[in-house]
């Protein structure tokens, strides 16, 4: 990033999707210019909101999946995309019984008129029947820009935000860009736009949604006008809510109650598909998840929306309650809908029956409590997850964080589409008070016993198995036995005790198992981003005031930090404080630092006063100083 003063306009702070339009520009200020991918953005120096460098992986994944998804929409239409650093190679699977047919045909091709080529679809080119994209929370537009810029097939683009400095800065940043033909600069509400274009021939075929904070207010438009198998993105940066620290604002937004619990992120993905699936089935509309990634400080989703009655009957059997144990964590899974098979091929649609636990854990003997609904089905698309990991690997080169698009893809495609939520090794390990396993010798473990795990792109220590919890806290008995704990440390009624005073049904086998190392671990891919930068969690709401008001919200940042911690003491202060306590080894007489010594090694005050010789007693203690003339002396009190 490099400055770069630009002249004194400056549009203020704004937010994305909301903003104000009565407030004077400062009159002398600069503005950054920011390169990210094949875009260029100027953004006012003095609001940092403008460009969140954290996010670049964002949008980077987002390009990839929009060109993925653009290649299947136009490859339909006969239209084949050019991305910019692929190899110009056609995939045509050929019949092996056929194949004179084919060569028949291919030299019957190769006389076509020009005007019989198949069409083709570049980067920066309008495509007449290409994809019409709306963002409806652009900013200072870089994301349409990037997409204009890097992603082929496009018909249009709409950079929508309810700002009018906003929309000021995304006019410049079209013009520096050359993407005017493509990029149409809008201020609306987003979600009024939304709703003007719900009419089947004015739907997007792609809506981009990335507010600050919740996107709830924006989805019941969106679903509505996105266009049949059109594709959505949205991004949630609540994620406190949607972690369980809220539960009661959580169902308020996305109509689920959110649990604490170390699966909080992979929860936190499907309370938010569950939503929009909600929401579509109003209109007789549902989504099918593309991909769902759980990164850094926020979600994000990539839905398909279709429509259709009997479609949307099944969407009860795909969303479930969660019953989670509030001691051990075991954690048990209740579908509100059951779909079953009729006489005649039919399907009949019913209630589902349970619940599947009793009133107490019968682990450990606590209390459940209950989450949810949520999306209970698989979270990707792994075709489609294998197409874009494949295009990414063969043009490394087109995005800075492919790398790392790489890793979390991978992990991705290696995750158990059919298991719900996990369990940690930490989590397991610290309920019953024990060491902690290798990650490889517990997954060893459920493979030798028949069952199948997986990691999670969500978190580094999961384990993502089919196994029953029977089995899970079975090994972990095994391991104790190996690993012994203090039984009488444990309180009668802990978890910990409760399990580990029933006997393992199960013989756990802890060697190590060529299969339980997977693949992205063992090429060492970039799987697990660690922090980017100091401070780099999400960006403050947009407010007028500029860099002023940033170092404010850092200084109100440093207040709460430490604050449940002594504050640090002064060197000099501390040593004076030791010196009046005595040093042991002194007495033992085997303290060999003598003067240097922190501690004290002269005799406390108490023995001080004690010692006196036998012929004279020790004089109480007098309050009131002697005067003069009075008699001093043993004895005398």
């Amino acid at each position: 990033m490099e400055g770069q003063p630009k002249g004194p306009r400056n549009p203020a702070p704004m937010e994305n999707g909301s903003g104000t339009c009565g407030e004077e520009r400062p009159p002398e200020a600069q503005e950054t210019t920011v390169t990210e991918g094949a875009a260029k953005i100027a953004f006012p120096s003095a609001n940092e909101v403008f460009y969140n460098p954290v996010q670049e992986f964002n949008r980077d994944l987002t390009c990839a999946v929009i060109t993925e998804f653009a290649r299947i929409q136009l490859g339909a239409k006969g239209i084949q995309i050019k991305v910019p650093g692929e190899k110009d190679v056609q995939k045509v699977v050929v019949d092996l019984s056929e194949q004179e047919e084919d060569k028949a045909e291919l030299k019957e091709g190769e006389n076509l008129a020009p005007g019989d080529q198949p069409r083709t679809a570049a980067v920066g080119e309008i495509c007449k029947d290409g994809l019409r994209v709306l963002e409806g929370l652009a900013a200072s537009g870089l994301r349409s820009i990037r997409f204009a810029r890097e992603v082929p097939g496009l018909r249009s683009v709409v950079a929508n935000d309810a700002s009018s400095r906003a929309v000021d800065l995304m006019r410049r940043n079209v013009q520096l860009n050359d993407v005017a033909h493509l990029v149409q600069p809008s201020q609306a509400d987003a979600r009024m736009l939304m709703h003007q274009h719900q009419k089947v021939s004015e739907r997007f075929d792609v809506i981009d949604l990335d507010p600050y904070g919740s996107p709830a207010p924006f989805l019941d438009a969106a679903v509505q006008a996105v266009s049949e198998g059109g594709l959505l993105c949205v991004t949630c940066t609540d994620m406190a809510v949607l972690a369980g620290n809220s539960g009661e604002t959580c169902y308020s937004k996305y109509g689920a109650m959110a649990l604490k619990s170390r699966a909080c992120h992979e929860m936190a993905l499907r309370i938010v598909l569950h939503s929009l699936d909600h929401r579509a089935n109003c209109y007789q509309r549902f989504v099918v998840p593309l991909l769902s990634v759980s990164a850094d400080f926020y979600v994000r989703v990539f839905v398909r929306v279709f429509t259709g009655q009997a479609k949307v009957k099944a969407s009860a059997s795909k969303q479930a309650l969660v019953f989670q144990c509030v001691g051990c964590g075991t954690f048990h899974l209740q579908r509100l809908g059951k779909m079953s098979e009729a006489p005649g091929g039919r399907v009949k649609f019913s209630a589902a029956c349970g619940p599947p636990v009793a009133p107490t854990c019968e682990h450990c003997g606590q209390r459940h409590q209950l989450g949810g609904p949520m999306w209970a089905e698989p979270l990707h698309d792994l075709d489609f997850v294998g197409h874009v990991l494949e295009a990414v690997s063969a043009n490394p080169g087109r995005f800075h964080t492919s790398q790392r698009i790489r890793g979390v893809l991978s992990v991705v495609t290696e995750e158990l589409p059919d298991v719900p939520l996990y369990y940690t090794l930490d989590q397991l390990s610290a309920t019953i008070r024990c060491s902690t396993p290798s990650l490889l010798q517990l997954r060893s473990a459920l493979l030798h016993a028949g069952f199948r795990v997986s990691l999670s792109h969500a978190c580094k220590n999961a384990i993502k198995t089919d196994a029953p919890a029977s089995v899970l806290w079975d090994i972990m008995r095994c391991w104790e036995k190996e690993c012994p704990v203090k039984r009488e440390r444990l309180s009668e009624s802990s978890p910990a005790f409760r399990i580990l005073s029933v006997e393992p049904r199960l013989q756990a086998n802890f060697s190590i198992r060529e299969d339980a190392n997977p693949g992205s671990r063992q090429r060492g891919l970039k799987r697990f981003q660690a922090n980017p930068e100091a401070n780099w969690g999400p960006r403050p709401r947009a407010r007028p005031g500029g860099k002023a008001v940033g170092e404010a919200m850092e200084e109100r940042r440093r207040l709460p930090q430490n604050k449940r911690k002594e504050p640090a003491e002064d060197p000099a202060q501390r040593a004076a404080r030791l010196k009046t306590f005595p040093c042991k080894r002194f007495k033992e007489g085997t303290c060999q630092r003598g003067d240097q010594c922190c501690y004290s090694h002269g005799p406390p005050a108490s023995e001080a006063t004690t010692d006196v010789t036998p012929a004279q007693c020790p004089e109480p203690p007098n309050q009131n100083p002697p005067g003069p003339g009075a008699a001093t002396g043993p004895g005398i009190s």
